[in-house]
């Protein structure tokens, strides 16, 4: 089934460390320290439970990504299907017996992380449609079938995903399933299609959303109109970043984060804490390490030699830029919140899980890039 080159066949252990990539490598540290010192910031300078946890799972995780990315290209592509299984079984398992948290069913407890499945997914589906659409002719992208399981494939996660509730993560695994499709090679009709219909379905879609969902769109336009309630946080969020001018207010000296005027900073709003802190020119700086990782990421596709590589490497590039942005643009009120968090930065062990696997798997496509997959 697989045909592999000389070159894989004789590659030792340190040609596969010469071979590593080390921008993306020396990325992803600046993130975890960076992370790290912003969550110690979010507890007031104090070394407690987030900062240590962080770091913890910072360093395991990392050590898990090394380790992935050691591992044969072929072997990530002969196991995508069965992943993705074993992820939806875990959604579905975590629907009826998982963890409640405030109305949400998300988790289940595994003792040492209570783990989010629907963030695994976010990867498990980029997996996925990589081997569906590997060695698949362009022009059997199009027929009727190979339009209809991609379909299929996609929508069983959401529905899991959104009966939990989770609006913003199911947006988010649809996005990701979507960017492989479209890199595919599906014509550009079916989207436009697609698009059309969406936006003619809005209306009765939102009649299902929960009302606590609909509170949030509605706060989005107007976050004004419940300035103590639910526009509350968008509010103090934009303040924050706001005060923080050109170069911010310096380490550890953020008043809105300090005084408790931000809540849930340490999570989906920790940019707005190193806004506060360092500014607009901390902020580009911080923008500039993730566009640097993008960019590694979308090169490593770009010297693949196999198709699985490209697919996966163009598909997650593209979602960790999706990440970053929709969770910059809620924190600055440009979207509605919708409870994504920012790539390693963010506190949250499945979202930092779920990340190291997918750049664990971006790196082995690194060493491996001249290997072939039939």
């Amino acid at each position: 089934m697989f045909k592999e080159t000389s070159y894989t066949n004789r590659l030792t252990f340190f040609q596969k460390i010469r071979s590593i990539d080390l921008i993306l490598i020396s990325c992803v540290l600046i993130l975890g320290v960076i992370s790290t010192f912003a969550m110690y910031s979010s507890e007031g300078g104090q070394m407690l439970y987030y900062t240590k946890s962080h770091l913890l799972r910072f360093s395991a995780f990392f050590i898990l990504m090394i380790f992935l990315s050691f591992i044969r290209l072929k072997l990530f592509h002969s196991i995508s299907y069965f992943l993705y299984l074993i992820v939806l079984l875990l959604l579905l398992y975590a629907s009826f017996y998982g963890i409640t948290v405030s109305g949400s069913q998300r988790w289940i407890n595994l003792y040492f992380i209570n783990l989010q499945p629907s963030e695994l997914m976010k990867i498990a589906i980029i997996l996925c449609f990589a081997k569906f659409y590997h060695r698949m002719q362009i022009d059997n992208v199009n027929s009727f079938r190979n339009l209809i399981v991609p379909i299929i494939i996609l929508i069983m996660p959401m529905f899991l995903v959104i009966s939990q509730p989770d609006l913003g993560t199911t947006i988010l695994i649809a996005l990701s399933g979507i960017i492989v499709i479209w890199l595919s090679g599906v014509n550009i009709k079916y989207f436009i299609s697609s698009f059309i219909i969406l936006v003619i379905s809005t209306p009765f879609f939102i009649s299902f959303l929960k009302p606590y969902q609909k509170l949030r769109i509605l706060t989005f336009f107007d976050p004004e109109k419940d300035p103590l309630g639910a526009g509350y946080q968008i509010i103090q969020s934009k303040i924050a970043v706001g005060s923080g001018g050109l170069s911010g207010k310096g380490f550890l000296q953020g008043t809105q984060s300090y005084l408790e005027f931000l809540p849930e900073k340490h999570t989906d709003f920790i940019f707005t804490l190193f806004s506060e802190e360092f500014g607009f020119i901390g902020s580009i700086g911080l923008l500039l390490v993730y566009s640097i990782l993008i960019y590694r990421i979308i090169y490593i596709g770009s010297i693949s030699r196999n198709f699985f590589s490209k697919l996966f490497c163009y598909g997650y590039g593209s979602s960790i830029f999706i990440y970053i942005a929709v969770n910059m643009s809620m924190v600055l009120g440009l979207l509605p919140i919708v409870g994504s968090p920012l790539p390693i930065m963010s506190y949250g062990g499945s979202s930092m899980l779920a990340t190291m696997v997918g750049l664990g798997v971006v790196l082995s496509s690194k060493i491996y890039h001249k290997q072939i997959i039939a």
